[in-house]
């Protein structure tokens, strides 16, 4: 089977990590649509991997978590029984993700449900990858409760931060309702009140929809399939949490965080993959 160069793989990394759209991705590097679609499932599954083993025994003091919404294939409203039969995974799909407030690192991201069991295995998961106490921030989300009393029994400063709004999301379909007031909840430990925010997740979220096409409103970059929504967020947060610098940092939040000590190009990134497959290939 005939494989691209390291070139022109990281030529397509560099432009769908730049927020290009598949079709394109074709038209700027020449490379075919299936191929670019192996290419962002393969080096999707790469980073998450990666990042999973990596993100283990992280020194966070205060996080913050929010979810956000997407759909693959269809909104759930248009989800006929001829649609599920064809895709199951078909209606809309939430991006469960945390932010370090300090370094800006995403230790962990979820897809699923906005539902209680999400909830638990993504906290669970986020749990496992802390070193010592933090302080949780998250907003009015009811499961996350007991989802954290969980994980984290009485080693955990948790808070709500609950917003009030002026309208619903239905009223201002295109635009945020205006929020009208904000209430701070502590739930468990003694978490400070200075800390108490989502301001930095929900910048992420902007930062998200900006670069990852799949995230963009009112835009037809939707996912057809789970497994390239998946492999497409992957990718993201490995170029977000790697390769890009932060601004207000001047390095990358892996580099803050003490995950890695230098700063990672596209050529690091697929010569990760390409060690990967060599690996694959002689355990074959």
């Amino acid at each position: 089977m005939n494989k691209l160069d390291s070139k022109t793989r990281a030529n397509v990394i560099s432009c769908l990590i730049e927020g290009c759209s598949i079709r394109s991705t074709v038209r700027i590097t020449g490379v075919a649509k299936k191929t670019v679609m192996r290419l962002l499932f393969e080096v999707g599954m790469v980073c998450a991997d990666y990042q999973d083993r990596v993100f283990r025994g992280l020194k966070c003091r205060r996080l913050q978590l929010d979810e956000l919404w997407a759909f693959v294939y269809c909104k759930e409203k248009n989800v006929t029984p001829q649609v599920a039969a064809k895709n199951p995974a078909a209606g809309d799909i939430w991006l469960w993700a945390a932010i370090d407030a300090e370094t800006k690192l995403v230790p962990s991201f979820m897809l699923g449900n906005r539902d209680a069991q999400t909830a638990k295995f993504f906290v669970d998961d986020l749990a496992s990858r802390l070193a010592g106490r933090v302080q949780v921030t998250s907003d009015g989300l009811k499961c996350y409760v007991e989802a954290i009393e969980g994980a984290f029994g009485a080693n955990v400063d948790y808070a709500m931060l609950v917003k009030m709004y002026e309208s619903t999301q239905e009223d201002t379909r295109y635009s945020p309702a205006k929020c009208a007031a904000c209430e701070s909840k502590r739930v468990m430990g003694n978490p400070d009140p200075k800390h108490i925010s989502t301001s930095f997740v929900e910048r992420h979220n902007c930062t998200l929809r900006t670069n990852l096409r799949r995230y963009t409103r009112l835009s037809n970059g939707f996912s057809r399939k789970i497994e390239n929504h998946f492999a497409a967020v992957a990718l993201n947060y490995f170029a977000y949490n790697f390769i890009q610098i932060h601004r207000t940092l001047r390095t990358t939040p892996a580099m803050a965080a003490g995950v890695t000590d230098r700063l990672w190009s596209v050529d690091d990134l697929v010569a990760l993959w390409e060690s990967e497959e060599r690996r694959s290939e002689k355990a074959a």
